[in-house]
Formats: structure tokens, C-alpha cells, sequence
């Protein structure tokens, strides 16, 4: 692991979860995503462009360059297999394990990560469903849409659950949406934002911000038409 500084470590690891098929990322979406001012966004940036991290132009927002990308895959599978050994091992609830995987990506050391990685049986996606690059940065590609960009009668299995608030992951543990869980659109009524859906057979009515990040690999059937992925805040 190359010694960067935690800063640095999560500007590149939320270039990354940012980057929707490799458009420049936003000042203010990076200021967002990370919780800091946009002035504060602009000077690290710079300093990443300098070290050749990243390229950026004001006003033109960010990209990650080769050598920013590794690091950010580095991170991304430092925080995977944190969460899945927090799970799996720990006995954490999947919904509360991203700010302590948060805390302990930046203090573990290679030896310790991969020791880790061994003891959970070098797992393919962490609890909440995101794939897990392997050594060289190399991630399963899967094709996923939201589940509110569902049609009616339509047929998909749950895959990621893309957003680290705990609440949030709650309410859809609570309610069945888990990666794994077989879910049938059973009703859209569009001009309501209403969704009827049969989650592992139980009904669920709800609106689309209820929805909103999970993200769904459809089977068969009418699947509607895919919308762009959202956010959430940098796992």
C-alpha cells in the first residue's frame, strides 16, 4: 500500500464511486459526496493533479488517471472485505459496518488485509452486495438497473444496496430487500409515485425515494427502462 494520506485515500475513493462511465466528477458533487467545502475540494485536487493522481481543470471537474484509479480499487477493496469481516466474523449488522470499515481501512497494513481476506474465505461482494476487486483491481461486471425503473410484471433479483445510511439499510432489511431477495413489480402507478412490489412473497407498497439505491439484475419479462444509478456516500 502506497503511503498516502487518509485525505488523499478518500478524494480517490469517492472519484471513484462518483465517476458515472467516466465523466469528469463535479467540484460541487465531490464536495458533497465527502462533506467538505468546495474551496477545500479545489486545493486537494490540485495536489492530487500534481502527483499525478488525478486530472483536473477548474470548472471541468475530476477524473482519476491510471495510477489515482489503483489506489481508489485499493481502498474500495480495503472497505469490502473490512465490511464482510465485520459481518461474517464480528457478528455486525450488514446496515451499521461502513463507518467502523470507514475507520479501519486506513490503519490495517497488507499482511493484516489479506490475513483477513483469507479468514472470510476470499469473498466475491461484500454484505450489501458491491463486488470486491481482486489484487490486481479487477471487479465482476454486472449488468444492473434501479428497482424503481421496473415495469410492471416484471421479474429481478436484488444485487447492491448503494448507500451507506444506516437507517436507510434498515428499513430494507427490514422489509426484505436484501441482495439475494427475488422481488415481482407488481404495480406502478407513475403519476402517484406508488410502487406494489412481492418481496420473497411479501407485499410491499412504497414510494420511489424508497427505492431509491437498490439496484436490481432483472430476469425475463417486461424490464422497463434503465435509469442512471445514483449515489450515496463513498463505500
Amino acid at each position: 500500500m502506497t503511503t498516502l494520506t487518509r485525505s488523499r485515500q478518500d478524494y480517490l475513493k469517492a472519484l471513484y464511486v462518483l465517476d458515472q462511465g467516466g465523466a469528469a466528477v463535479p467540484t460541487s458533487a465531490l464536495a458533497a459526496q465527502l462533506g467538505v467545502s468546495a474551496p477545500s475540494v479545489t486545493n486537494m485536487l490540485a495536489r492530487l493533479a500534481a502527483e499525478r493522481l488525478v486530472r483536473h481543470a477548474p470548472r471541468a471537474g475530476a477524473r482519476l488517471t491510471a495510477r489515482g484509479r489503483r489506489e481508489a480499487l485499493a481502498m474500495v477493496r480495503r472497505h469490502r472485505i473490512l465490511e464482510t469481516f465485520l459481518v461474517r466474523v464480528l457478528g455486525f449488522d450488514w446496515s451499521e459496518v461502513h463507518a467502523d470499515a470507514e475507520v479501519l481501512e486506513h490503519h490495517i497494513s497488507p499482511k493484516v488485509l489479506d490475513a483477513i481476506d483469507r479468514l472470510v474465505g476470499h469473498p466475491h461482494e461484500d454484505p450489501h452486495g458491491h463486488p470486491i476487486p481482486d489484487r490486481e483491481g479487477r471487479m465482476r461486471r454486472r449488468a444492473l438497473m434501479p428497482l424503481a425503473g421496473l415495469a410492471r410484471g416484471s421479474r429481478a433479483v436484488v444485487r447492491e444496496i448503494r448507500d451507506a445510511d444506516g437507517r436507510r439499510m434498515a428499513r430494507w432489511k427490514a422489509a426484505g430487500l436484501v441482495p439475494g431477495a427475488r422481488v415481482w413489480m407488481r404495480e406502478v402507478r407513475s403519476l402517484d409515485d406508488v410502487f406494489e412490489l412481492d418481496v420473497a412473497g411479501r407485499r410491499l407498497v412504497t414510494g420511489s425515494e424508497g427505492l431509491e439505491g437498490v439496484m436490481v439484475e432483472a430476469h425475463g419479462g417486461v424490464v422497463g427502462r434503465p435509469t442512471p444509478a445514483t449515489g450515496g456516500r463513498a463505500r
